[in-house]
């Protein structure tokens, strides 16, 4: 170990500390937020110097480019319908919108702090919220979309916008995660597991847009 007036500094390979530079920080933003956190707060999250986060990152925005990167690789978000690639190339609507209310309400509830992160980044204008939504979000919107316009077609669906019917679905999943995370983590007003959740959900979006 090496010593300084103000840390005692573990060696550590660059990829195990640069790892470490990123939990730190997403849970920094995730509790105090972006404006609320400095690099020398996270610096000192990590026991290392200041201008060891400026060796790995070389200042803020890099960093949070490396949030959403880490993210991306985690949870896949470079194709948000992966989960659900079979029952989509089948036409089983229920697989698909069961089977993303289901994964997409299990990865909310493994990482609480990226929920409470995107919701920082949003609330104060940050360019995380923006990045997260157009590699993620949008592609979402327009796959899904695209799935809802074909079984329209098939004459399954009513006809109406599909991507209000995204937006209806996805509202339910996020509000459903954002309440017990942020509100009500008891679940006193509604108490159901995310299985539950997952086929209420699929069973509502489906009983309105089914002829």
């Amino acid at each position: 170990m090496t010593s300084t007036a103000d840390h005692t500094i573990t060696r550590m390979p660059g990829d195990e500390r640069r790892q470490q530079i990123l939990e730190e920080a997403m849970r920094l933003f995730s509790e105090d937020g972006f404006r609320g956190t400095t690099t020398k707060q996270i610096a000192a999250a990590a026991g290392i110097s200041e201008a060891m986060v400026f060796k790995h990152f070389a200042n803020k925005e890099e960093l949070y480019a490396a949030i959403l990167d880490h993210k991306a690789c985690q949870h896949n978000l470079g194709d948000p319908l992966e989960a659900i690639r079979e029952p989509i190339s089948n036409k089983d609507d229920w697989g698909v919108f069961h089977g993303m209310a289901l994964n997409a309400l299990r990865k909310h509830q493994e990482d609480k702090d990226f929920i409470r992160l995107l919701l920082y980044s949003a609330l104060e204008g940050h360019d995380l919220a923006r990045m997260f939504f157009e590699s993620s979000v949008t592609g979402m919107y327009d796959a899904l979309g695209s799935y809802i316009r074909s079984r329209q077609e098939d004459e399954v669906f009513r006809v109406m916008e599909p991507k209000a019917v995204v937006r209806a679905f996805v509202g339910m999943l996020i509000h459903h995660s954002i309440t017990t995370i942020l509100f009500d983590p008891g679940q006193k007003i509604l108490k159901m597991s995310e299985e539950e959740a997952a086929e209420a959900f699929a069973t509502v979006l489906l009983k309105g847009v089914t002829k």
